[in-house]
């Protein structure tokens, strides 16, 4: 059974066998909890550290302190949903520890040797132009999400980025479902004036027309007259 395929077994497992099976060191098992939370516990991380190398420190010690006190997890809440506590207090903590005296949050305190599973890459593949443009607007819509206020952003994260129901996202961030809405309400009206004044710029540069397809145009052209 090749590697690939025992991940896959251990994902499709019931949770507690995966926990136990994690808890008994089984590779499989720690890889399929890894790439099951990379991306969820990435972003929530980034979203309060605006960072991406601190977010990627914080994702692999949520990983080391979950692997090492999977004793304390009791199931109460599901694995992904402690996970993410984890990730979020110790995001915090890094906020608190370069800003003495500021409180980020009134998230709950969470009690609590693995290598983390790189994050995959975008293709750049297909349209030199096209792929320079996605990736202008996708940097215009992070900056904007950056620029949220702290608790608007990480229900945002939580909510649209992630997916997570209302209920879950009041669980994982302390508050009452009422407020989840309203944040997210809110958080949706700034993006869209965030971007909205920034993508004008980008936009003048859309639908481009040079590099390869211009060169390619052109040489069919050419090659029709006989040229």
């Amino acid at each position: 059974m090749t590697a690939t395929h025992r991940t896959a077994t251990a994902a499709a497992a019931p949770e507690a066998d995966l926990v136990r099976r994690a808890q008994a060191r089984e590779e499989a098992a720690l890889r399929a909890i890894m790439q099951a939370n990379n991306r969820r516990l990435y972003r929530l991380a980034r979203g309060i550290l605006r960072n991406d190398s601190e977010a990627e420190d914080v994702v692999q010690e949520t990983y080391v302190r979950a692997f090492t006190h999977l004793d304390g997890f009791r199931g109460e809440s599901g694995l992904s949903t402690w996970l993410s506590r984890i990730a979020i207090n110790e995001a915090l903590g890094r906020v608190r520890s370069r800003k003495p005296g500021t409180g980020s949050s009134t998230l709950p305190e969470t009690a609590l040797d693995a290598e983390i599973i790189p994050f995959p890459l975008s293709s750049a593949a297909g349209d030199p132009e096209r792929s320079m443009a996605q990736r202008e607007i996708q940097r215009v819509v992070e900056h904007a999400i950056d620029e949220l206020p702290e608790v608007f952003r990480m229900a945002f994260i939580a909510r649209v980025m992630e997916g997570m129901s209302v209920e879950e996202t009041a669980a994982l961030l302390g508050i009452k479902p009422e407020t989840v809405k309203t944040r997210l309400h809110r958080a949706r009206a700034m993006l869209r004036e965030n971007v909205e004044k920034k993508i004008g710029p980008v936009m003048l540069d859309a639908f481009p027309f040079a590099g390869r397809r211009c060169e390619h145009l052109t040489e069919a052209v050419l090659k029709r007259l006989g040229m």
